[in-house]
């Protein structure tokens, strides 16, 4: 959604998506996504992808390290700032902000503050279509990972569950919407549990 935002608005050209991808794994980070999705996704965008491959158990100053390095390139060809798709958490929010300010960037947060069932909402009406990748199973039970994200998703979460995942409860995966050139064919895989704690759901292309 903050990539939409951005590119409706058609006041920046985008350089590059960037995301961290967990070298021992192939995965993108937390998510659990293939990287073999992650392309498909960049280009079904028609956008480059820049992977930043951090080691498993990554440090805080590991994660800052190898991102720096990627963003200092980028800064270095004259791109100006980096957007997040963060929508109220502030301590995350400063956290960014300081981080890239070290490196001469700016920090841009285009849903900010938008209150975030209306975000659901404009996220399903305007096309775009999610499934779900991973869950905290502290919040949300192991039937809620590899569903779709939809109005019956948004209808049965727990009170006290965000209603885009905000606090970390859920993680999602996004397949087809109005920037895709094509949707991104998939196929459910094998639900596993990690670390005692979260549920995965293998995402396979088809």
């Amino acid at each position: 959604m903050a990539l939409w935002e951005i590119l409706k608005g058609q006041h920046y050209e985008v350089a590059a998506l960037v995301t961290t991808v967990t070298s021992d794994y192939e995965r993108i980070s937390i998510h659990g996504v293939r990287r073999a999705l992650l392309k498909e996704q960049a280009n079904s965008l028609g956008m480059v992808l820049e992977e930043v491959l951090i080691p498993k158990q990554a440090t805080n100053a590991q994660y800052e390290s190898s991102m720096g390095a990627v963003l200092s390139k980028y800064h270095a060809r004259g791109v100006s700032s980096v957007v997040f798709g963060d929508i109220f958490l502030e301590d995350l929010r400063s956290y960014r902000e300081e981080t890239l300010g070290h490196l001469g960037l700016q920090a841009m947060f285009p849903i900010w503050k938008v209150e975030t069932v209306e975000l659901a909402h404009r996220f399903m009406d305007a096309g775009f279509k999610a499934i779900t990748t991973c869950v905290d199973t502290n919040v949300l039970g192991k039937e809620f990972v590899g569903r779709k994200y939809d109005q019956d998703f948004l209808q049965e979460l727990p009170n006290g569950v965000d209603a885009c995942g905000e606090n970390g409860e859920f993680h999602t995966f996004v397949y087809d919407g109005p920037i895709f050139k094509e949707p991104i064919r998939l196929s459910l895989g094998e639900k596993v549990l990690r670390e005692g704690r979260f549920y995965y759901c293998d995402l396979i292309e088809v």
